[in-house]
């Protein structure tokens, strides 16, 4: 699908054209659901104590978290193709903030686990970001356009970690709830305001530039459902798209494992967290844990602007030469940081590790628009999955008695070092690089981010 009037430039203080406010109401959508995905991370602590739980169910809880992500991106790429963006948004916030609110209802492992994996479908709202944001951008910047969406989206990841204790303990502390309350009150509030912006996103979004799918097919602008049956197979049989799953399983499957493990981290391997009282080391571990979310505030942005910038000099190539760049260097951060066993190293090693994996994941898709655009859906699904299957994967170190966690993340680093290598497998035909050097030339204006609106 090759959609018209695609905005040339991102205009961040403009709310009124139709390309920007999918923007801001796509990145505050996934930063909602990021924050609700990963609530309880900080918390585990609390609901470790109160469950009762071993290294191995928690372990088991991580994978969770994650796990059921997979099907549900490949699922959700699809069903964008079908469906179009807002009416797939809509329907994901609204069940999704059910598991969210519901995780409260546990009182053991078992059901703590199954709500845990429940909660997990609500990570597919990536892919919807990423797909309405590529179709409402154009090729000069359409890859600032997804890492700025999607990093600010994943900057729910940092502040959830500095926000849910703080919550915890207004209602622990001011409303006068136990520990075992405080947190089932949290996610409470967190599964209502998904529900919330899943319904302001119905009424405030349109699918595309000139209209919504619907319309669209009425016309005679966009193919009919039974005719995109194929594209997933299509994705599918693109080894490109199988060598950047793995990809990004190496840079935001390390995210979101850092997500869920970096504040108990903190509280189980450094010193300074471990004499203090027991809300107030939750509440600074997840403080120094937010450090590594809260650079999505601009790191995945540069990785995607710098994909651009690569892109106008060097063409689809040069995109996939800064791919490989960021990636090997985000392996070689992540060694670092597993030698840290001191606060005050740990933090700065933490934001350079930060740093490169965002850029990494930004720079992944400033490559994926250019896959396949007849399923484009399809692709940001198949990939974006990958990121879910590279943090199951990860999980399974972190649930064995017989590794420690720094020695995991030393293993992990090694594996993102290894995995940057596969950029080598992603490459374009002559035609698709004349393609898209076309596209870029004919729609390339200086890209800004101002007052005025955005021009198409």
């Amino acid at each position: 699908m090759d959609f018209q009037n695609k905005a040339t430039r991102l205009r961040l203080f403009d709310f009124k054209s139709v390309q920007m406010r999918a923007f801001h109401m796509s990145w505050f959508a996934f930063f909602l659901c990021f924050f609700a995905w990963f609530g309880i991370a900080p918390l585990m602590k609390v609901v470790r104590e109160e469950l009762q739980l071993t290294q191995e169910q928690v372990g088991w809880c991580i994978i969770g978290s994650v796990a059921i992500t997979v099907l549900a991106r490949l699922f959700i790429g699809w069903l964008c193709d079908q469906i179009g963006p807002r009416k797939a948004y809509t329907g994901l916030l609204l069940l999704g903030s059910i598991p969210v609110m519901a995780i409260g209802f546990a009182d053991s492992y078992t059901s703590f686990l199954i709500f845990r994996i429940a909660i997990g479908a609500i990570g597919a709202s990536f892919v919807i970001t990423q797909y309405h944001t590529s179709i409402m951008f154009a090729p000069n910047c359409v890859g600032t356009a997804n890492a700025t969406s999607a990093g600010w989206g994943n900057l729910g990841g940092g502040v959830t970690q500095l926000v849910m204790p703080l919550v915890f303990a207004f209602f622990v502390g001011t409303v006068g709830l136990s520990t075992a309350a405080g947190w089932r009150a949290s996610m409470f509030v967190a599964g209502v305001m998904c529900a919330l912006v899943g319904i302001a996103y119905y009424f405030l979004t349109q699918d595309a530039p000139d209209g919504n799918f619907n319309e669209l097919r009425e016309k005679g602008l966009l193919p009919e459902k039974k005719n995109n049956a194929g594209s997933f197979l299509a994705a599918c049989k693109d080894h490109r798209v199988w060598a950047l799953f793995i990809i990004y399983g190496a840079c935001f499957g390390i995210e979101l494992t850092i997500n869920n493990v970096a504040a108990l981290y903190f509280l189980d391997y450094f010193d300074e967290f471990k004499q203090m009282d027991s809300v107030k080391a939750v509440g600074l571990a997840g403080m120094v844990a937010s450090l590594f979310g809260l650079m999505n505030l601009f790191a995945r942005t540069l990785g995607g602007a710098f994909g651009d910038k690569f892109g106008a000099r060097w063409g689809l190539s040069g995109r996939v030469k800064w791919l490989f760049l960021v990636l090997f260097c985000e392996g070689l951060a992540l060694i670092l940081f597993s030698q840290m066993n001191v606060i005050a190293l740990a933090i700065p090693s933490l934001i350079v590790f930060s740093l490169f994996v965002q850029m990494s994941e930004g720079a992944t898709f400033s490559v994926v628009p250019f896959i396949n655009k007849k399923a484009l859906g399809s692709v940001a699904g198949v990939v974006g999955a990958g990121g879910n299957a590279g943090a199951v994967a990860a999980g399974f170190l972190f649930k064995s008695s017989a590794i420690t966690w720094p020695t995991a993340f030393l293993i992990l680093g090694g594996i993102v070092t290894c995995c940057s290598f596969l950029t080598f497998a992603v490459n374009f035909s002559e035609a698709a690089e004349s393609e898209a050097a076309a596209d870029t030339a004919r729609t390339h204006r200086p890209q800004e981010v101002g007052m005025a609106s955005v021009t198409t």
